[in-house]
């Protein structure tokens, strides 16, 4: 036996927990399936399983997490989970430690999103040093969008507003649905043959699946492949589409793409726009530099994290909580068997009960002791008589022959006295 590999259950564990801690990848994962045995505890932690046809995964979410989570899964629910994968040492179990749970549907689009932009990256397509400058004075601009749309109306007015010389040339296409990347490129390829300075590709604001042809691979492609340099103006603000990424520039909104491309009347605005590209440019990468540097102490300071032993506490509270609830509906269950145990002899020995059954308890009347055999009492003595709604007095009349006590006690009756009752 090496003893090099000899590990305690506890060693072993926290091994593994280092190996996973260790993986990037697991560190900052997507899952999708199928939820079940979802469960929130007192302490406000979600415990749950992901399942697929042929596996199941364990899942644990932190309160602190839950708290901003704006969907709730229930069992049966599809959802798509990020998180971090670790072992919870106390019983040897690897989990997903969830950070945030998205439906299946809008998190298969969003993971999609998240593959090819990676792709793209991994590529080089969204360097900044493969970005071009835009012309400062271009002479043919192309349009890429619908020639229905209010973007274009947009882009047009900025354009006379601003810059009325160049000559624009509108490449129409759809914008949503099926056939719309088809046609993106098409219209792409169009103006390149043509021959245009700048191309803006525009279209109004919209939701993910109506914006989805701008994030298609083919549109993207097309975009870097452009021999004009091209300006992205798709939706909003808020909205960012792989086109954004690839294209040259990125505008907010069509009517901000169409200020990109032309210039101000004004010459100084002209010197502040390229002085702002090349700052920005700077920032942004050192900005990538330093994220760099601290993703990698980050991932060095992971595996020294007190997070681990906290999380590890946290369930270990939890199951201790559970633990501590069940034996004390334990206890409580003992005890009130008792004491209905008790309560049930009490009634038997009750005196009264016995009374209510046709007996009496009879004692002589000058002396208040309990007459237990004819041979206590003289005819002629008085008697008291309780019974089970009060007592009456009585006057011993004969006594009859002595016989032995009854089954159910010694306690004399009125009969046996031969009391008159009258």
């Amino acid at each position: 036996m090496n003893q090099h590999n000899l590990f305690t259950v506890s060693q072993l564990n926290r091994h593994v927990r280092s190996l996973l801690d260790g993986d990037p990848i697991l560190q900052d994962c997507w899952v999708e399936g199928e939820v079940s045995n979802y469960s929130r505890a007192t302490s406000g932690h979600v415990y749950f399983t992901l399942k697929d046809e042929s596996a199941r995964l364990s899942c644990v979410m932190w309160r602190s997490n839950f708290e901003w989570q704006t969907y709730t899964p229930e069992d049966g629910h599809a959802v798509v989970c990020h998180g971090y994968v670790s072992v919870y040492e106390t019983q040897g179990r690897y989990q997903l430690y969830v950070d945030e749970i998205q439906p299946a549907g809008r998190g298969l689009l969003h993971l999609e999103f998240e593959a090819l932009k990676q792709k793209l990256a991994a590529e080089g397509l969204f360097d900044e040093t493969r970005k071009r400058p835009l012309p400062a004075f271009p002479r043919r601009i192309g349009i890429v969008t619908s020639p229905q749309a209010a973007a274009l109306r947009d882009i047009c007015n900025v354009l006379a507003r601003r810059y009325p010389l160049p000559e624009v040339i509108l490449a129409p296409t759809l914008v949503q649905g099926e056939e719309a990347p088809a046609q993106i490129v098409a219209a792409l390829n169009a103006l390149n043959q043509i021959g245009v300075d700048v191309v803006i590709l525009a279209r109004g604001g919209g939701s993910l699946e109506e914006l989805w042809a701008f994030n298609n691979e083919n549109v993207a492609r097309a975009v870097a492949a452009s021999q004009a340099p091209v300006v992205c103006g798709v939706g909003h603000q808020t909205d960012y589409t792989i086109a954004d990424f690839v294209a040259d520039v990125r505008a907010p909104t069509p009517s901000a793409a169409a200020e990109l491309v032309v210039p101000d009347r004004a010459e100084l605005q002209q010197t502040l726009r390229r002085l702002q590209i090349r700052l920005l440019a700077s920032i942004s990468r050192q900005l990538d530099e330093k994220a760099r540097l601290v993703e990698q102490q980050h991932l060095k300071l992971a595996t020294h994290s007190p997070t681990h032993v906290i999380n590890e506490y946290r369930q270990r509270v939890d199951g201790l909580i559970q633990t501590g609830q069940r034996a004390i509906i334990h206890r409580l269950a003992l005890a009130r068997e008792r004491l209905n145990s008790s309560i049930t002899q009490l009634n038997a020995l009750d005196p009264k009960a016995t009374l209510a059954r046709g007996y009496a308890i009879v004692s002589r009347l000058d002396t208040g002791r309990p007459v237990t055999s004819v041979r206590h009492v003289q005819a002629g003595d008085p008697i008291s008589v309780q019974v089970s709604d009060g007592s009456f007095e009585s006057v011993v009349g004969r006594k009859l022959k002595h016989r032995p006590a009854t089954p159910g006690g010694s306690t004399s009756t009125a009969s046996q006295l031969g009391l008159d009752l009258d």
